[in-house]
């Protein structure tokens, strides 16, 4: 398949646009980077590894001579350096904010918000970028693009636990991460016309290499066999550039959520009484966080 020739098609040019991706120098990070340059933007990576940012930048160039693209230092875990990148981006003024980096099977810790790592790697720090940029991307008419997952399916959000710090499972508590942003910002960007929750399926990124060794090493080819490559399925994501969601919709592969070209599809994994739960914590923490 001729991933350019669906871009042209099912896209539009996005030269003078200015887009903000974290988890730039991942699997699907990196391929975005690529496409949104053969698009025409200019690109911010936010990624905790500098080397890694520019070498992905100074690749991209050898291939897109025109780019301007730029490495800021973002680490999901370290909520002080989640607020200057905030600031950093307000200075530049940036059209598109996409939502991309997470953690999934990562040793667990309490981070300086009060909650594991895990939590705020995949929900605190991403709402609180999409909130505190918000309102220069609705001036903007650009777009909030959240990353979400299936795994939000393994969970239930639970108010006595709500980073899940009492839960063994991976799956459950990446899950429970992945479903609070995606309700908190469906809640958030109700009908301000700005949001697109996507999400790429399953495919062979490092998100999905936590496995042991051995067990990777033989569910590897496998999985690049059965599930689609990093390069279709970044295409979920990408498309979330040019189509809005609305509450309740998500956009992802069109065939069970695993396999094929985007599509917007309705989400009926939750309650509205989650998603009022889901806001009102949300808010909380948002509240607390910007008075601290």
């Amino acid at each position: 398949m001729n991933y350019y020739k669906w871009i042209d098609s099912n896209g539009f040019s996005l030269k003078g646009k200015t887009v903000a991706l974290s988890g730039a120098t991942g699997g699907i990070g990196s391929i975005l980077c690529d496409y949104i340059a053969y698009l025409g933007a200019n690109i911010l990576c936010l990624d905790r590894n500098a080397e890694k940012s520019n070498a992905l930048i100074e690749k991209l160039k050898i291939k897109y001579p025109n780019l301007s693209a730029k490495h800021i230092t973002l680490d999901l875990e370290k909520f002080d350096n989640v607020k200057n990148v905030c600031k950093q981006l307000k200075e530049i003024d940036i059209d598109y904010l996409v939502l991309n980096a997470g953690a999934y099977k990562i040793p667990r810790y309490k981070c300086d918000t009060g909650y594991n790592n895990v939590f705020q790697i995949n929900f605190i720090s991403p709402y609180f970028l999409a909130r505190e940029l918000s309102s220069q991307i609705i001036k903007k008419g650009g777009r909030v693009v959240a990353v979400s997952s299936i795994a939000h399916n393994y969970s239930k959000i639970d108010i006595k636990d709500i980073d899940f710090s009492d839960k063994k499972a991976s799956s459950k508590v990446y899950g429970n991460a992945k479903r609070f942003l995606t309700l908190s910002l469906f809640s958030y960007f109700n009908s301000k016309n700005v949001l697109s929750i996507v999400h790429p399926g399953i495919t062979l990124t490092n998100i999905t290499a936590h496995f042991p060794k051995l067990v990777f090493a033989l569910i590897k080819y496998p999985m690049k066999v059965i599930f689609m490559s990093a390069k279709k399925a970044s295409l979920c994501i990408l498309y979330g550039l040019f189509d809005r969601t609305q509450t309740g919709e998500w956009i992802g592969p069109r065939l069970l959520n695993i396999w094929g070209l985007p599509r917007k599809k309705q989400l009926k994994t939750f309650t509205y009484c989650e998603l009022i739960c889901s806001k009102e914590i949300s808010n909380k923490i948002y509240d607390k966080l910007t008075k601290d």
